[in-house]
């Protein structure tokens, strides 16, 4: 067929919207697979990025919200974190959630992670942000929020992603990354000392 495309070893030969709201739109593709066997293949197209903070206070602390997660029905401790327009750079949408959900505003901000998500079903990318010469101020939650927020040391934090109290995927990645690159000696020399990687 004319209108077939190719996508690495898969080839598309008819596409369709199947759902479509404000976040989301769900399409489902009518394929070839690697192998040459037809099949379809059901891809979560995400309007946004996913943006989230590791913010770091003077003394080592960091922050933490808890809110009920609709999808699997329970509550989840996590690091701020939400949606960002793609039109805009990351980081400025990582600013918002940060002070929206916590009040918090940062001085200084430095990109350290970029991941995707189940990426075999969605193309959602997320960007990971240290946040550091934090203000304090009135976190301003959207009305879908009913937020607690925990400020506690970064290592409790870390302990709580290794004892499974935190399942969030993003905030894991974010504080074991942040913990890696610590030992590592490739944090930002400010926060390297502010978490104790470094004198």
């Amino acid at each position: 067929m004319a209108d077939e495309q190719r996508r690495g070893p898969w080839t598309i030969r008819a596409s369709r919207q199947v759902y479509d709201n404000p976040w989301i739109r769900v399409t489902e593709h009518d394929v070839l697979r690697p192998g040459g066997n037809p099949g379809i293949y059901g891809v979560c197209d995400m309007k946004g990025i996913a943006v989230g903070a590791v913010p770091i206070d003077a003394d080592g602390s960091t922050w933490l919200v808890g809110q009920h997660r609709f999808p699997r029905d329970y509550y989840s401790w996590e690091l701020p974190e939400g949606g960002g327009d793609p039109a805009l750079p990351p980081v400025e949408s990582a600013r918002r959630e940060l002070r929206e959900e916590t009040g918090l505003a940062a001085a200084h901000w430095h990109e350290f992670l970029r991941t995707d998500f189940s990426n075999a079903v969605t193309d959602e990318i997320g960007f990971g942000f240290l946040a550091w010469g934090l203000q304090p101020g009135t976190a301003d939650p959207d009305d879908g929020e009913m937020l607690e927020i925990r400020r506690l040391p970064f290592a409790e934090a870390l302990e709580m992603v290794l004892d499974g109290t935190i399942r969030d995927a993003f905030s894991q990645m974010m504080l074991l990354k942040v913990d890696a690159l610590g030992r590592r000696g490739r944090l930002p020399p400010a926060v390297a000392v502010l978490l104790g990687y470094a004198t």
